[in-house]
Formats: structure tokens, C-alpha cells, sequence
């Protein structure tokens, strides 16, 4: 009997995190055809972890209130792109630059995500095929705004933005220049992994430390953060790690930045606010039996995820140091809703873990899969074909494998009557 609960315990455990584990074999078979050096590799990885992690964080409430995985962060992105270019076009530059592009994306990204938030309510049940064709078609609208608005309607007075001989804006913003802000954030603070590793894990131990002391946590946790803490420490004395992470400094205002979020993340769900979330995600007829007014909660949790995307595209931009003005923004909502599935995440639960691991995992592959392609095929032509089907294939497999295991199987429904009765 206990082997037979062994075994059931560990086929739910595979079938729970399917999608993570193909995926992290499918990274390490990668690295292996690639013959990609781990020095580069880390190198790269560290590099799209920072740029990206920010925006696939900003998934994580819609997921929590129900709304499933919100691709329509896709218009915060665009809120940030018209950031950016009104930053570029008064030629405030470098971190205040940013700072700026920041503070004009608030606003814009906030009024977009209170019309997303109206619209959804409208489709309940529907919220992630709403949000995706509210993608393309306010795509549709942001051309009209970059081809033609800006330039004829509204002027831009630096002439470095607009299409030499007509209106409109460039096909790209160098964000390199003068007047621009690329690796404003980034440069900021930057260490070598270690000084990297020992800021980090004395940070946090104050901070639980003196959570601790306010009888904000548990004895227990605390031990836990100063155990892992010393194991990293202690990790980043291997010669092994040093050597891969030797080309490799990290960006430690940007990690920074990625850790609020986190720690945002964390606080608000244990607000009374982050219980109405939890609440209509759970059931919206008994939250709204509770009193809990359903459809605000939903636009403040749409308008929430659409502003963290708006911050996370301009950390991402100021880091790339290029905007595609007319295609940034398309791939975002796909690639942000296929790394947080494939951390373990699923439309109706999702947690800053398995963001992160998620964004691990799929940017490694991300990294590796053109190579390994090309190795496999033996064409080069077909790398950037065999990195899409890997990104929409992640979204599909995960879909289906949440269907799966919405479908309780005889031994949970057993378990279920065993401990109701």
C-alpha cells in the first residue's frame, strides 16, 4: 500500500511539472549539440534574466484573480514604447532619462489597463483569447500613432526621431545617443558574481533579520534565508562557478528591480487586497456572495499587470539599446506567457518562483536552440523557424496538460472523499 502511494505520489508530481521537466531536458540536450561555451552562455543568460524577468513577474496577479495569463501586456508595452520616444524627443538622457520614461508610463499604461480591465469583464471566461486580440488589434491603432500621428498631428521636435522626407517615426530608436539612456540602469551598479552574491545574501538576511526582530516571520524562516544564504556564499568559492562566471557582471540595480517586484508580489497577496484576488480567482459567485465587488478587482488587478509591463519594457529597451519602434512590442505577451508555463506555472496559479525559473529555463533555450537547429538540420535558415515552434509550442503543450490535470484522476477523487469524510 505504501509503495502504491509512493507511486501515485510521484506520477502526480511528474504530471504537475511536465512542462518543466521537458523543458529542462530540452535545455541541457540543446547546450550539449550547440557546443555552445557555458562562459558565453552564462554571459548571455544573465543578461536576458535581467531584461526579461521584470515583465514576466507582471503576469503573476492576473494568473492569481483568475483572468488566466494576460497577453495583452502587449499594450503595456506600447505605453512604454510612446514613453521612450517623448523621453527621446525632449532629449532628457541617461538615468533621468529613464526615470522619465518611467514616470510617463504609469499614466499611460494605468488608462490602458483601466479600458483592457472594462473590456475583459465584458468576456469573463474568455480573458486570455480577449486579451490577445485586444493585442493585435491596438497594434493596428499604434501604427496609425507612429506612422502618421506623430510628426503630422503632434509634433516631434527632434529630427533625428522622424522618416527623413515624410512623417512619422523611425523604424528604430538608438537609445545609444546623446540623448538617450541605453544601460542607464544597468551600469548603475555592476559586480562580478561573487561581490554580486555576498551583497545579495546580506541584504536579504538583514531584511528577514529585522523581520524577524519585528515579529514579521517565523524563527523558521529565518533560518531558511541564512542557511541558503550561506550555501551561495559558499557555492561561489568553486572555481568551476567562477570560471563560467568570469565574463559575467551583474547588473545589480536592474536584479534590484526584479526583486521589489518579488517582494511586491509577495506583500499585496497578503493584503486585503491580494485576498479579493485570490477570492475571484478562486470562485466569483462566492466572492461576490462575500461582498467582494468582482469586476473592480479584476480592472485593478488587469491595470496592476499592464503598468509592471509598461516598467518592465523600458527596463528591457534601456538594456537592449535599440526599440523596434514598429514590431517591440508584438512578441511580448507570447514570450512572457510561455516562460512563466514553463516554470510550473498554469492560468490558474502562478507564484514568483516559478517565474523566475520559468525565464531560467526558456532563455536558456532560447539561447541554445539556434545553434542546436542548426547542428540537427544542418541549415541555418531554419533557426529562428525552430525557436518560434518552440515558443508557441510551450504555450500549446501547457494548455493541454492544464486541461489534463483539471480532470481529477480516481485516485484523487478517492483522496478527496477520504478527507471530506
Amino acid at each position: 500500500m505504501a509503495n502504491r502511494q509512493k507511486s501515485i505520489g510521484a506520477g502526480r508530481l511528474i504530471r504537475n511539472n511536465a512542462v518543466t521537466l521537458l523543458f529542462i531536458a530540452l535545455s541541457v540536450g540543446c547546450v550539449l549539440l550547440s557546443g555552445m561555451r557555458l562562459t558565453a552562455l552564462a554571459y548571455e543568460l544573465v543578461g536576458r534574466i535581467a531584461r526579461n524577468a521584470f515583465i514576466i513577474l507582471a503576469l503573476i496577479i492576473p494568473i492569481v484573480a483568475g483572468m488566466g495569463i494576460n497577453f495583452a501586456i502587449t499594450i503595456g508595452a506600447m505605453a512604454a514604447q510612446i514613453a521612450i520616444l517623448l523621453t527621446m524627443n525632449w532629449y532628457v538622457s541617461g538615468i533621468l532619462g529613464f526615470i522619465l520614461a518611467c514616470g510617463l508610463t504609469i499614466p499611460l499604461a494605468a488608462l490602458f489597463g483601466l479600458l483592457i480591465g472594462l473590456l475583459l469583464n465584458k468576456m469573463k471566461g474568455q480573458e486570455m483569447f480577449g486579451s490577445m486580440i485586444l493585442g493585435f488589434f491596438a497594434t493596428g491603432f499604434y501604427q496609425l500613432l507612429f506612422l502618421y500621428i506623430f510628426g503630422a498631428l503632434i509634433p516631434i521636435a527632434n529630427p533625428d526621431l522622424t522618416i527623413v522626407g515624410a512623417t512619422g517615426v523611425r523604424n528604430s530608436l538608438d537609445l545609444s545617443v546623446s540623448y538617450g539612456f541605453k544601460l542607464a540602469l544597468d551600469n548603475v551598479w555592476k559586480l562580478q558574481l561573487a561581490p554580486a552574491v555576498y551583497w545579495s545574501c546580506g541584504i536579504l538576511a538583514g531584511i528577514y533579520l529585522i523581520m524577524f526582530l519585528f515579529k514579521r516571520t517565523k524563527l523558521r524562516m529565518l533560518l531558511t534565508v541564512l542557511i541558503a544564504s550561506a550555501v551561495c556564499v559558499l557555492a561561489v568559492q568553486c572555481k568551476f562557478i567562477t570560471d563560467v562566471f568570469a565574463l559575467t557582471r551583474i547588473p545589480m540595480a536592474t536584479v534590484g528591480m526584479v526583486a521589489l517586484l518579488c517582494a511586491f508580489n509577495v506583500i499585496i497577496m497578503r493584503t486585503r487586497l491580494g485576498q479579493r484576488f485570490r477570492a475571484v480567482g478562486q470562485n466569483r459567485a462566492v466572492a461576490n456572495a462575500a461582498g467582494i465587488n468582482v469586476n473592480r478587482t479584476r480592472i485593478i488587478a488587469i491595470v496592476l499587470s499592464t503598468v509592471l509591463a509598461g516598467l518592465g519594457q523600458v527596463i528591457y529597451m534601456q538594456n537592449f539599446g535599440v526599440v523596434q519602434t514598429y514590431s517591440a512590442h508584438e512578441q511580448v505577451g507570447l514570450y512572457a506567457g510561455a516562460a512563466i508555463l514553463v516554470g510550473g506555472a498554469s492560468i490558474v496559479r502562478a507564484t514568483n518562483g516559478q517565474a523566475i525559473l520559468g525565464c531560467l529555463l526558456f532563455h536558456a533555450l532560447f539561447i541554445v536552440a539556434p545553434q542546436a537547429a542548426k547542428t540537427i538540420f544542418g541549415r541555418a535558415d531554419i533557426e529562428e523557424f525552430f525557436r518560434r515552434f518552440m515558443s508557441y509550442g510551450v504555450i500549446a503543450l501547457a494548455l493541454v496538460l492544464h486541461g489534463l490535470r483539471s480532470r481529477k484522476t480516481p485516485e484523487d477523487t478517492l483522496k478527496d472523499v477520504t478527507e471530506k469524510g
